[in-house]
């Protein structure tokens, strides 16, 4: 798939979502803001494509008046985690600003997920590849692990929990996805996004049996269907 492609799917498909889902961003938005009084956007510079910096845009699910944590993971059961914020998250409605991240061209739609510059400080040669490309809303890791919250839930520190449990496989699911990309799978992934939403593991699924048409080693075949236990 060529550059010019995803950018004209991304532009596209980002503007129909945007214009859609505008009145459900100015709810949660109001709902935020009614909850504290305060901004309802949460902003966070990420990594991009080639190592750029950008600003990344959340609806804020945490409050703003509990004191930060130096942990990039969130759990579940974080304490700082708003009843608002907690209905936003399960229903991914807290990413929905990123479609102007992807209109501005921080970002494309599916993508390997955009890292905190701690994170990116820590990456692997090999992991550098992930870099090659604009980071995405979505890609096969946040199907595969989109009960993040859930897995490292009680963890005493879930940077910890992250990095043994889910980036080893989150890592490959990017790389491969670098290395096939096409405006199918871009299309594929979009929709067992959706489905994710609904039944986890018939997402996951369809996420294993996506890689196996594609080729991709039995081993991340298996990372995808998660059968075992983290």
């Amino acid at each position: 798939m060529s550059m010019a492609a995803k950018r004209l799917l991304d532009m596209i498909v980002a503007s129909g979502l945007l214009v859609v889902s505008t009145p459900v961003i100015g709810l949660g938005a109001l709902l935020v803001w009614a909850h504290d009084r305060q901004d309802p956007l949460y902003r966070q510079i990420r990594i991009g494509k080639d190592g750029a910096p950008f600003q990344l845009f959340k609806l804020r699910s945490m409050s703003a008046a509990e004191p930060g944590a130096t942990s990039d993971t969130t759990g579940h059961n974080d304490p700082r985690i708003t009843p608002v914020g907690s209905v936003l998250r399960k229903t991914k409605i807290d990413e929905l600003p990123q479609l102007w991240n992807v209109l501005r061209g921080d970002m494309s739609l599916v993508g390997p997920r955009p890292q905190v510059p701690r994170e990116v400080a820590q990456y692997t040669r090999v992991e550098h590849g992930l870099l090659r490309v604009r980071p995405g809303v979505t890609d096969y890791a946040s199907i595969v692990y989109s009960d993040l919250g859930d897995i490292v839930a009680g963890a005493a520190d879930p940077d910890i929990a992250y990095s043994q449990l889910v980036r080893p496989g989150k890592s490959r699911l990017g790389l491969f996805y670098v290395e096939k990309p096409s405006v199918l799978t871009d299309l594929a992934i979009l929709c067992l996004t959706a489905a994710a939403l609904i039944h986890g593991p018939f997402a996951r699924a369809g996420v294993a049996a996506l890689l196996q048409r594609l080729g991709a080693d039995p081993s991340l075949v298996e990372v995808a269907a998660r059968r075992k236990p983290l």
